[in-house]
């Protein structure tokens, strides 16, 4: 009679908005069960205020910590957790900068330790299915490229987190960098950007609103706007029903991906194709891709699990590396004016 399979034990490092909805996933998954909470605010009501004194406490044994800290704790966090050998789930963005992003991935390499990146977008359906329909060629060659992700954060936000007022706590790190995972894992990988930003409105140390041009290695081009002051449904959070605390705007898209045979709105999936030659004097033929309703979070915390038992990380350390130097480069590209190449 084969043994009960051991459950493995979630440690959740950082208590915040994505910390809790971490705990949330793991109290509620037949996968796992939750060890502890770590966070050192005496509002948190944490089991430890450090991953050091958690791990004296709780042991090491079938453990995978999960980092929902603050950025510039990110790499500490799990640096800790990579010499202590535990497997680590690491929120986006990996680190504030490259060359702390790629010593946590060094690290964990030479120690063998998994490490995961926390792109939970990448175990989204939708975007799963964006990315098939783009491989297929059903839009011919992508040439074009539309996004957004335009919201309105309140005040409360920052009042919650003061560190998100301060630089490195801006939407390009805390939101864009979603975005520009999501575009390398649709339409490839990214090989210039120009940006511009202004933080005006709320006149925070930090940008507010960005508009960015992005160069692929397809050879196609795009733009995005990015504004987390913007009365406007067109993000990600507001269309895609993945996360039922957003009101869901059922009829808007944030992402337009067009190709020399057709187009595919996302997240509605919208597809309009051209049945002949393209011509604008030809009809369309419209159809809507088929998904299947499943919450990316849920689905990256059972892949953890299955990574904390020996399974591969499906996004590396590595690929975070990269689509953290897309992110910075934006920002790079606000400060200069410049054109900026991604090495």
């Amino acid at each position: 009679m084969p043994l009960p399979r051991t459950l493995p034990r979630i440690v959740v490092a950082g208590a915040g908005l994505i910390g809790r909805r971490h705990v949330e996933l793991v109290r509620q998954s037949p996968e796992c069960e939750l060890a502890a909470v770590v966070d050192p605010a005496p509002a948190a009501a944490s089991d430890h205020d450090s991953i050091g004194e958690c791990f004296a406490a709780e042991g090491t044994d079938g453990v995978g910590v999960i980092v929902a800290a603050p950025n510039r704790l990110h790499v500490p966090i799990a640096l800790e957790c990579v010499e202590r050998g535990v497997p680590v789930l690491v929120e986006k963005p990996i680190a504030d900068t490259v060359e702390d992003a790629q010593r946590l991935v060094d690290a964990a390499e030479e120690a063998g330790v998994p490490l995961l990146v926390g792109h939970h977008r990448r175990y989204s359906p939708l975007l799963e299915a964006a990315a098939r329909t783009v491989a297929a060629g059903t839009l011919g060659r992508v040439v074009a490229v539309q996004g957004s992700a335009l919201f309105s954060k309140p005040d409360d936000y920052f009042d919650a987190a003061p560190w998100r007022r301060e630089p490195g706590g801006g939407p390009i790190l805390i939101n864009m960098v979603h975005e520009v995972d999501d575009l390398r894992a649709v339409c490839g990988e990214i090989l210039a950007v120009q940006a511009m930003a202004a933080n005006g409105t709320r006149g925070h140390a930090v940008e507010d609103t960005v508009a960015v041009v992005l160069r692929f290695a397809s050879g196609a081009l795009g733009t995005f706007l990015l504004s987390d002051t913007a009365a406007a449904p067109f993000s990600w959070e507001l269309t895609s029903a993945e996360n039922a605390a957003y009101p869901h705007q059922p009829d808007a898209d944030c992402y337009v991906i067009a190709g020399t045979r057709g187009s595919l709105r996302v997240p509605t999936m919208r597809l309009t194709t051209y049945p002949g030659a393209p011509s604008w004097w030809e009809p369309f033929e419209a159809a809507v891709v088929e998904v299947e309703d499943a919450d990316p979070l849920a689905r990256q915390l059972a892949h953890f699990c299955d990574v904390i038992r020996g399974a591969a990380p499906r996004v590396t350390g590595r690929d975070a590396v990269e689509t953290l130097r897309v992110t910075l480069a934006i920002a790079e590209a606000c400060r200069t004016g410049e054109l900026v190449e991604i090495s």
